[in-house]
């Protein structure tokens, strides 16, 4: 019996694919949900899988453009697949003959005659040896550019051109954070199964900043002003396709585990593609954490159509003053970048300032003061 493979559905606004790479090759056997190949979209990529055992047929190669719920192959559950065949062996090379020696030849006379004096003077000299070519560089690696990056490369473009973007900046002290996590580490591991991390805080000190200025919390939508109700915020992971943007639903409600856990389980399906559309659509503010990669300050473009994406950064520790006394603290520069359409530079640095307040002191957050 022969069973279809069809192109499954990767949401509502996608209608077609690509073939970006054939895992099994048409001909072989597969075992049921054995990984056949992978579909690449503006949004994410997804692997197909086998929806049986037995000979693998394909109709399609790399970089063909297959519709959602197209028909790419079959699987005959009753034929058997052929092997691969094996490498042909490689003939060996004979080792080359040394080339013969120069035959002899009759030796000069020791004794020279002025005549042959006087024919060296007049010899040419020899031809002075051409300057050795520069090496030509070689062409670096060449590879179609994916249907992800171009699709961030667009919309990155778009916010450049369409948007009022500006970034206003503050740093905020750790130490408190910090303790906390070494104090209660152990504690929230044996609660949660999960470590406690920084990203939490910014999470639940976000929803409570987001409550306090709804401005930031909204997008522009023609010639209206959509604010948002719910506090779904994304978390900017980094992966070898590109950036993905998981939201975490009802940040507000969720506790300090619930945040953890969703962004380990977020980014674990991002870097292994698994994501689907749904868990990318629907935030309305977005935190992206440059500080991972050693970043000291940045300005993060907005993650359009929010109007606004917080910066995390290093943490870095400095010489500040506290009390009129010098002294070492944690820090970390934030930068908050907010399209200047809909949010006014007042909003944008009180919106930080309350962020800043929050994170200094996390007891606050209990109170979303």
């Amino acid at each position: 019996m022969k069973i279809d493979i069809k192109v499954p559905s990767a949401g509502e606004s996608v209608s077609e694919a690509t073939v970006s790479r054939i895992i099994k090759a048409s001909g072989s056997t597969v075992k049921t949900d054995e990984e056949i190949l992978e579909l690449e979209t503006d949004k994410v990529n997804q692997v197909v899988y086998a929806p049986g055992a037995g000979k693998l047929t394909l109709n399609v190669k790399v970089d063909d453009v297959v519709a959602v719920g197209s028909v790419i192959g079959s699987v005959d559950t009753e034929a058997k697949g052929e092997a691969a065949p094996a490498p042909a062996p490689v003939p060996k090379k004979e080792a080359a003959s040394p080339p013969p020696p120069p035959a002899p030849t009759a030796e000069k006379s020791a004794r020279k005659m002025p005549s042959d004096f006087v024919a060296e003077m007049k010899a040419p000299a020899p031809p002075t040896p051409a300057p050795a070519a520069e090496p030509t560089p070689k062409a670096g690696e060449r590879k179609r550019m994916s249907k992800l990056r171009k699709t961030i490369a667009e919309r990155l473009v778009a916010v450049k051109n369409t948007t009022a973007m500006l970034t206003t900046f503050n740093e905020v002290d750790m130490s408190n954070i910090m303790a906390i996590r070494a104090r209660e580490q152990e504690n929230f591991v044996k609660r949660y199964g999960i470590k406690l991390g920084f990203m939490s805080f910014f999470v639940k000190a976000c929803a409570a900043a987001l409550k306090e200025f709804p401005a930031v919390n909204s997008m522009i939508d023609g010639d209206e002003i959509l604010t948002f109700s719910t506090y779904d915020i994304g978390v900017a992971v980094s992966t070898d396709r590109g950036l993905l943007v998981p939201v975490l639903r009802g940040c507000d409600k969720k506790s300090f585990g619930d945040v953890e856990k969703d962004i380990a389980a977020f980014a674990q399906k991002a870097r292994s593609g698994s994501i689907s559309i749904d868990d990318l659509q629907g935030g309305s503010f977005t935190i992206t954490n440059g500080g991972v990669f050693g970043s000291l300050l940045s300005t993060p473009i907005l993650n359009p159509p929010q109007a606004a994406i917080l910066g995390m950064h290093n943490i870095v520790k400095r010489a500040v003053v506290e009390n009129d006394q010098i002294v070492i603290r944690p820090m970390m520069y934030l930068a908050l970048s907010y399209d200047h359409r809909l949010i006014d530079g007042r909003e944008s640095v009180l919106f930080l300032v309350h962020l800043k307040r929050n994170l200094e002191d996390p007891t606050r957050l209990l109170l979303d003061l």
